[in-house]
């Protein structure tokens, strides 16, 4: 049986910094691995989530000069939890300003899960040229079935029943017809404490939907409060806005990807970010590798899916 991959060894930043995006946003970002290496950009998932020291350690550091950044309002980029100029666009834009004023490179690879997944699509596709690989990890095209998926009544809450209930509780009944915008108007309330009922309940959702058993630890994460604001507030913002995308436009997109050499891993199992937009991109995208892994689900971390990420990020530092 062929062993499978894990995360390479803890490493440091041997560059860190704060770069001014304008709009009164500043992304901290982080170098790691060989400054003259093969440069990578890691773009997190979840509007808000941010990155951590955990998503380095896809990449072999001897080979790679890894970029990692947390996006606008999350992680330790300034100001926290800010919804003002924060939409896809202004992120795609944020990506090449990291590439040419911190990384100074002509072309990287870009790597992205779930959310960054739709990140890395909008990037590469606006500037194709800047992309020498693509390896993406549960995709979210962000079409209205994937948001109607996720917070509708009839996808994800027929698979987790028991924090749907929990998820639809924290809205009052007159409310419930459009549960994005409900939640809305309380992630943007005056009152601290209406925020943060609400940015909880949002996140816990989150939190219940990535994995399939449940997990105590990935919940108390997502609802730890400065995570949970932030994760919320941001998620809902772009999720209420469809993400600044017109429908189907990633996939229409995907003919300025052509001739880019990627790889797709999908779990099988993946609740969050189900395998139909995998499928329909990989079919749009032929030039990608479509890894469907039958034991896995959401997480990066799960044994089946980290291992096609770290071969694929194997394969392409040659």
């Amino acid at each position: 049986m062929t062993e499978r991959r894990t995360l390479y060894p803890p490493i440091e930043p041997y560059r860190t910094g704060m770069l001014d995006v304008g709009d009164g946003h500043r992304l901290h970002w982080e170098l790691c691995g060989n400054s003259q290496g093969k440069p990578v950009v890691f773009l997190h998932g979840g509007p808000g989530g941010g990155a951590s020291p955990e998503h380095r350690r896809q990449f072999d550091p001897e080979r790679y000069n890894i970029l990692v950044f947390d996006q606008r309002g999350c992680g330790r980029s300034t100001p926290h939890a800010s919804l003002e100029a924060n939409t896809t666009w202004c992120l795609v834009d944020d990506i090449e300003r990291l590439r040419t004023e911190v990384v100074g490179v002509d072309k990287w690879m870009v790597f992205g899960g779930s959310w960054g997944s739709t990140l890395s699509l909008a990037y590469a596709q606006t500037y194709p040229e800047r992309v020498a690989e693509l390896v993406l990890r549960g995709i979210f095209l962000f079409d209205q079935h994937e948001i109607d998926w996720l917070y509708k009544e009839g996808g994800a809450s027929s698979v987790y029943p028991d924090g749907w209930e929990r998820f639809v509780e924290a809205i009052p009944d007159e409310e419930r017809g459009d549960l994005v915008e409900a939640y809305y108007r309380r992630l943007t309330s005056h009152d601290p404490e209406v925020q943060l009922a609400a940015a909880k309940a949002w996140s816990r959702w989150e939190g219940e939907t990535v994995t399939l058993l449940p997990n105590a630890e990935v919940i108390e994460e997502f609802t730890e409060p400065h995570k949970a604001i932030a994760v919320a507030r941001i998620e809902n913002h772009y999720m209420r806005a469809g993400g600044w995308l017109e429908e189907g436009q990633l996939l229409r997109g995907a003919e300025k990807i052509r001739g880019i050499p990627g790889a797709i891993v999908q779990g099988r199992h993946d609740m969050c970010t189900p395998p139909r937009a995998a499928w329909a991109l990989h079919k749009a995208w032929p030039e990608a590798e479509l890894n469907i892994v039958p034991d896995g689900g959401h997480l990066y971390n799960e044994p089946g899916v980290l291992d096609r990420l770290v071969r694929a990020t194997d394969r392409f530092s040659r």
